[in-house]
């Protein structure tokens, strides 16, 4: 063998070498093999039936083109965008007038209240007066952020509570008008628990550190959550839907037992699939259950995400990946709804909690 050729293969055993080496000290993060599983199914594209996504945030609706949101819309058979984010006043008035000049069917706006120095009877009654005039001007809800019971302060600079009693009105008002209160509180229960190998949304917190949370940051998760589920419960006339399963997605049992206790408390499926698409059999029960209460929601705009959801929810399939792995990195399995209870997630429960959609768009057999 000629002096050249022995260089080349000793720099290629190197290059094997450290390429092995490398292999052995990838970090987890890295790691994210392809199945070598082959089992029958196909990516669900286009949902079976037009749906409702309550669960949506468009920030520029005001002067947002929205023939480019219509055109994917269209594509994952959407007949209805929920804009949570329409804001209050002269933003909302904005978003709803951009709405009706062009598509006045497609999209509805929810208000928002700015809990922030929440104070006396004075300013309970100024938040009150504006959102009656945010309904008269077009919302069809109000949606609250998770920064009310984790960073929103009253006027003393304390933590305010979901169930502070200056906002009862504000909730109270919401049934007497006849619109859902769409409620995201707290965070995953894991971003609270000990950041170790444990945890599993290690890799999330680790990705996104500003996410973890302790019980003086800036209070315990039971008592968040308890605070949201006390606001449903003295306010019973009021219909409540629990943004993200109310973070039970994962505990069925226990949300079952929740729902069992507050007629009134719906719940939305965003930005939870990959906690029901790993229990399949558990969450086709749960579906069944409560069919008239469980609403369709994404959250984040990514049109390309959506076929998980359809796939979930849809069809049978079995062990096929989630789109976000420091989310989930489990594999997904379909749920099989029947089509009664799916148009009822879809669209139907939508209709009926939301005052004056186009039902037209929607097959109402």
């Amino acid at each position: 063998m000629s002096d050249k050729k022995i260089v080349l293969a000793f720099l290629s055993c190197v290059c094997f070498m450290l390429s092995a080496l490398q292999a052995q000290e990838m970090d987890f993060e890295a790691y994210n093999p392809t199945s070598t599983l082959v089992v029958p199914g196909n990516e669900v594209k286009k949902a079976k039936f037009p749906f409702i996504d309550v669960h949506s945030h468009q920030y520029r609706m005001p002067d947002q083109d929205l023939s480019e949101l219509i055109t994917a819309m269209d594509s994952l058979n959407e007949g209805i965008m929920v804009n949570l984010s329409g804001g209050s006043g002269e933003k909302l008035v904005g978003s709803i007038a951009n709405i009706n000049k062009n598509y006045p069917n497609r999209f509805v706006v929810f208000a928002n209240v700015d809990f922030e120095g929440a104070s006396d009877a004075e300013w309970t009654q100024k938040a009150v007066a504006q959102l009656e005039e945010d309904v008269k001007n077009g919302a069809r809800g109000l949606k609250v952020y998770k920064s009310l019971g984790l960073r929103n302060k009253d006027s003393d600079g304390k933590r305010l509570a979901i169930d502070d009693a200056r906002l009862d009105p504000i909730w109270a008002k919401c049934g007497e008008l006849g619109i859902p209160v769409l409620i995201h509180a707290a965070d995953p229960k894991p971003f609270w628990d000990n950041f170790d190998g444990d945890n599993e949304r290690w890799l999330e917190l680790k990705t996104h550190p500003r996410r973890k949370r302790t019980d003086t940051d800036p209070a315990p998760w039971e008592q968040i959550i308890g605070e949201q589920h006390h606001v449903f419960k003295k306010h019973p006339n009021t219909n409540f839907i629990a943004a993200h399963m109310g973070w039970y997605a994962n505990d069925l049992q226990k949300l079952s037992e929740l729902m069992d206790e507050m007629p009134n408390m719906n719940v939305g499926i965003s930005a939870v699939i990959a906690e029901l698409g790993r229990q399949p059999q558990n969450a086709h029960k749960f579906f069944v259950k409560y069919q008239d209460r469980i609403l369709f929601g994404k959250d984040s705009w990514k049109p390309e995400e959506f076929p998980t959801y359809f796939r979930v929810l849809e069809t049978n399939d079995e062990y096929f990946p989630y789109y976000k792995k420091y989310h989930a990195f489990w594999a997904m399995y379909g749920i099989g709804l029947q089509d009664d209870v799916l148009k009822k997630v879809y669209y139907k429960n939508a209709l009926r909690l939301i005052p004056g959609l186009d039902t037209s768009l929607f097959p109402m057999d």
